[in-house]
């Protein structure tokens, strides 16, 4: 079992930064992918970013892909998504999620779901 507990979230202007963090339970978190998703009022929970348990491999969607980034600390049970050069239509709620055998953007496919943090970008 895998308890995730995201932070970071809050109000920022467009063209600001912001950095999430999820925190992990348990003593095996390298061994899992982790992702992060985004749910915007009125629409679908969608993919943002995922990395590989060892860190090395990454995707991204689309629509974010050259401004955020996504890491991960092994050594804290931690994974990040660092998020610059925002616009008003990336304000969602976001949430991280576990995956113990695939780095996938496949939402069905993560085992584990933290709460979620809220993000919310001004013009």
């Amino acid at each position: 079992q895998v308890q995730l507990v995201e932070s970071g979230g809050g109000l920022v202007q467009t063209g600001g930064s912001l950095r999430l963090s999820c925190a992990a339970s348990g003593r095996t978190f390298s061994s899992y992918a982790m992702g992060w998703f985004r749910q915007a009022p009125g629409k679908d929970r969608e993919f943002v970013a995922a990395l590989s348990g060892s860190g090395i491999s990454t995707y991204y969607a689309d629509s974010v892909k050259g401004r955020f980034t996504i890491s991960r600390l092994n050594a804290k049970n931690t994974v990040y998504l660092q998020m610059n050069i925002q616009k008003p239509e990336d304000t969602a709620v976001y949430y991280c999620a576990a995956d113990q055998r695939y780095t996938s953007q496949a939402l069905d496919d993560y085992d584990y779901w933290g709460q979620g943090t809220q993000v919310t970008v001004s013009s």
